[in-house]
């Protein structure tokens, strides 16, 4: 029974992995909300694939390995495929398409830091690939008055590049990590859950990249007060 219990977290990291490759293949194919819909799915096998290592206690060098290819896949790979299919419908028959790939490519380097980085652990360094693959899928669900971000190919470019950037820039984020569930050591979690919530019975889908957005202006608004 243990040996069967020790194979779960990689099963989990599996069907995270299975989640990007289907979602590539449906990204050319079907409406973009299809494969943002598997990111989602790939997100909740990242979080209990790790959830379940613990648990379990069999965390091990091959199940991080793994989740870092997987990720690659669904947070990498995948939302590149995305922007490269809604660029291309925007700006057919141009490189400007192309520029969609820097997603991918950077979220390589991302995760390759992160794995030989032992700072990351209670913070993170640079926006994690699940929050930016979050965000570049989530913008297909963007409605009035928000869609003017995503109705011109300049706008969509330049939000290919500014988030590549920000997957390695050295921003300190926080982790949604609990210690414990005190008010006083949990401040900005527990005020960044109650918002999103907020936001998401406000907007639905819709919300999820703004959700983002907000992840990121709560850690540098932190950061930035601190050191005052």
């Amino acid at each position: 029974m243990k040996s069967l219990a020790q194979h779960i977290p990689n099963v989990l990291t599996l069907s995270n992995l299975l989640c990007g490759c289907i979602g590539i293949l449906l990204a050319r194919e079907f409406p973009l909300y299809v494969p943002a819909y598997l990111v989602w799915l790939a997100c909740v096998f990242d979080f209990f694939d790790g959830f379940a290592a613990r648990m379990l206690k069999t965390t091990s060098s091959i199940g991080k390995e793994l989740d870092s290819l997987a990720d690659m896949v669904s947070f990498g790979v995948l939302p590149s495929m995305v922007m490269f299919t809604w660029l291309e419908k925007s700006a057919p028959g141009t490189y400007i398409p192309y520029i969609a790939f820097l997603i991918a490519l950077f979220s390589a380097l991302r995760l390759a830091k992160f794995n030989v980085d032992e700072n990351q652990t209670d913070s993170f360094i640079g926006l994690p690939t699940p929050a930016n693959a979050l965000f570049i899928t989530g913008l297909v669900f963007l409605d009035t008055p928000f869609n003017f971000i995503t109705s011109s190919t300049t706008s969509l470019a330049v939000i290919s590049i500014l988030f590549s950037l920000l997957l390695v820039a050295p921003l300190d984020l926080f982790a949604l990590k609990f210690k414990n569930f005190g008010w006083s050591d949990n401040k900005l979690k527990f005020t960044f859950i109650g918002l999103s919530v907020l936001l998401l019975g406000w907007k639905q889908a819709e919300a999820v990249p703004l959700i983002i957005l907000l992840y990121i202006i709560l850690s540098l608004g932190t950061r930035v007060f601190a050191r005052k």
